[in-house]
């Protein structure tokens, strides 16, 4: 045995009295495999159970075992998880006879609550859930739920600006996900079900911080169901010591616990909604914990600690040590982290300092009248071609510049082309510029000089301190030689060599960048397309898939790019019409959340992740791939023209073609 081992078991057999039956056997043996919610089998050593003990509250997640197998029952008698059933707990008085003659009433009064506390399920993940959640904020189309860190980083992960990504499946490939399903009762049938979908994780705590998370879940449409109208108001002052409160959650079978007792005590009913009463046992401290006594089990993580008194949250459920106490994040935190600061990443503010000798800054004077995109370009006898629409999280996020213009209050103007930019991503979400092929000149590159765009916040834009490193480029979005046209040519070429026309990317896209960037030309020279115009639009794919660089407080790589390329054509009898063509230059990624999305999993099995590429794809697919609405663009696309890509519309399946050279393209 080794000396590591043999420290373990030592280590083990001195908690032997705060341990179950299970763990007992778990530090004799050396190693069990034990139940974990049902689920799948989980092996403990005998090292990680004893890390698991002495990390205590608030860092149990960090150990490697399981977080939801690491919660507690603090008392064997008097703390009854009661059933819920029918959005209503069920009242079993003899088990209540610890506690004041009027908890009846209490719980009756705050039930409205139960219906918004939900269980956290996963998508694509070999844990079908996670833990629990509940409503903390809600609108007419969506609501914040709120979770624990330990929870979400089961699927996601933080990223620079505090916000999570979910992961992949280091297996498969397919894309994690969450949603939350409002019942779970007691008796539910799977039609039963009230189940929401998560759409992106809008608050991922860092290991130093408080057991956060948040989760911005969408309404569905049309249910039969009732949205929770009635949600758990965050409490104005801490709990008190004492206090009668009441954890709301969804327990789980817990091998950490003595195992007999815990039968006896949940009756062999495990993963359904739950009410136990109990008392606060320590006020909150200097780092927002507070202590409850309410029963608890694996599954109860991100329950809501409910004040039976005050009919208010107090906190947010996290951990429990058996037969010691649970923990859960004080109301005080929940209400900064909901509706102040969600980030400890701090902004720069414009500084002399702030620009690097290397770089230059314009300020809105220096940019005075440039035009921007004109989306009229084509011609008066062809149709305009606007900007598209943004999804809505990122349209949230633009940055508005000093000298906007009326009707135009996020483009970045420059000589023949604009930029919409994300100042919550610090990257251009969309780019649009106008060619003149006939009307190009050609300026030779010489030293690269970038600037700072000083109509937005500068602390917004990566400059040169955040390209150190030699495997990320600047890459311009538009083009340097496409806005090089007419009189001002001088002056377009130089605008291009703004940061807010670049993107950080990774040297690996130079696999696929020889054609990606020239595409333009051959859509250009082709002789389908009548005279030398386009608009084209440029941009990274904004799906929460990046890498991070150490530099500067993380640099955020997108993986994927995109580019809509649009020209004028005539039709059969002459008239003037569109041709837009849609590409991504991608390892795959983007490719396969399409046959995800629409459960081609038949083809999913032969996809697999490669090389970047560029793929030709239909202008709907990337429509539905971004969240973006290019508007009328989708009728003027000859890849969906084409007889393939209308069977495969019709039978709603994405349409898209791997390039490899030129004669691939379709136009």
């Amino acid at each position: 045995m080794s000396d590591k081992m043999e420290e373990s078991r030592s280590r083990l057999e001195s908690l032997l009295p705060r341990l179950g039956k299970a763990a007992e056997r778990l530090a004799r043996d050396g190693g069990e495999s034990v139940r974990a919610l049902g689920l799948r089998s989980a092996v403990l050593d005998a090292e990680t159970l004893a890390r698991a003990l002495d990390a205590g509250p608030g860092k149990l997640e960090s150990v490697g075992v399981n977080p939801m197998a690491l919660e507690a029952i603090i008392r064997l008698t008097g703390r009854p998880p009661l059933i819920v059933r029918n959005d209503a707990v069920v009242i079993e008085p003899p088990l209540l006879e610890e506690f004041p003659i009027t908890i009846t009433g209490q719980i009756k009064a705050v039930e409205p609550a139960l219906a918004s506390v939900g269980r956290i399920e996963f998508v694509n993940h070999e844990m079908a859930w996670g833990g629990t959640g509940w409503v903390v904020d809600s609108g007419a189309d969506d609501a914040l739920v709120v979770t624990n860190r330990h929870v979400a980083k089961l699927v996601a992960k933080r990223s620079a600006d505090g916000r999570g990504v979910f992961l992949r499946s280091p297996y498969s490939g397919a894309r994690y996900g969450a949603s939350i399903d409002f019942n779970e009762e007691v008796d539910a049938r799977v039609t039963d079900a009230r189940n929401a979908s998560a759409t992106a994780v809008e608050y991922l705590a860092d290991d130093t911080g408080a057991d956060v998370a948040l989760l911005r879940v969408k309404r569905p449409l049309n249910a039969a169901w009732i949205w929770p109208d009635s949600i758990p108001i965050l409490a104005d002052e801490e709990a008190g010591l004492d206090e009668l409160v009441a954890l709301i959650g969804y327990p789980a079978y817990d091998t950490r616990n003595d195992v007999t007792a815990m039968e006896r005590y949940f009756r062999g009913l495990y993963d359904v909604k739950r009410f136990a009463p109990g008392r606060v046992t320590r006020a909150a401290d200097s780092g927002g914990v507070i202590s409850h006594d309410c029963t608890s089990l694996g599954g109860n993580s991100g329950s809501v600690l409910l004040s039976l008194e005050r009919r208010v949250a107090v906190g947010l459920h996290f951990a429990g040590q058996y037969g010691i106490a649970n923990s859960a994040v004080s109301a005080a935190t929940l209400r900064r982290l909901v509706f102040g600061s969600r980030t400890t990443v701090a902004g720069a503010v414009l500084q002399e300092t702030f620009v690097e000798a290397k770089d230059g800054l314009h300020t809105a004077d220096d940019l005075k009248d440039r035009n921007g995109y004109v989306p009229g370009f084509l011609g008066e006898t062809t149709p305009p071609v606007p900007w598209p629409t943004l999804a809505p999280e990122i349209a949230a996020g633009l940055a508005k510049p000093v000298d906007a213009l009326p009707g135009r209050p996020h483009e970045l103007r420059y000589t023949h082309f604009g930029v919409l930019f994300s100042q919550d991503l610090k990257l251009p979400a969309a780019t649009a510029v106008n060619i003149d092929g006939k009307r190009a000149v050609r300026i030779k590159r010489g030293e690269d000089k970038w600037f700072v765009d000083a109509r937005i916040d500068p602390a917004c834009q990566y400059t040169a301190k955040h390209y150190g490193d030699q495997a990320i480029d600047r890459g311009h979005m538009v083009r340097r030689e496409d806005p090089n046209w007419g009189d001002d040519a001088i002056e377009a070429n130089f605008d291009t060599f703004h940061y807010t026309n670049a993107a950080p990317q990774h040297a690996l896209l130079n696999q696929g960048k020889s054609l990606w960037q020239g595409l333009e030309n051959y859509i250009l020279d082709n002789s389908r397309t009548e005279g030398f115009k386009a608009c084209v639009f440029t941009g990274p794919i904004l799906n929460g898939d990046y890498e991070y660089l150490p530099e500067e407080g993380d640099v955020r790589v997108p993986l994927e790019f995109w580019k809509v390329a649009v020209m004028t054509a005539k039709t059969e009898d002459g008239q003037d019409t569109l041709h837009a063509t849609a590409y991504v230059l991608s390892q795959g990624h983007l490719i396969r959340k399409l046959l995800e999305d629409r459960q081609r999993s038949e083809a999913l099995e032969g996809f697999r992740l490669g090389a970047y590429r560029t793929f030709q794809v239909a202008i709907r697919d990337l429509e539905a791939a971004t969240g973006m609405n290019f508007h009328d663009l989708r009728n003027y696309d000859p890849l969906a023209a084409t007889k393939a890509g209308s069977e495969a519309i019709a039978q709603d399946e994405p349409v898209f073609v791997p390039l490899e050279t030129a004669a691939d393209l379709v136009l």
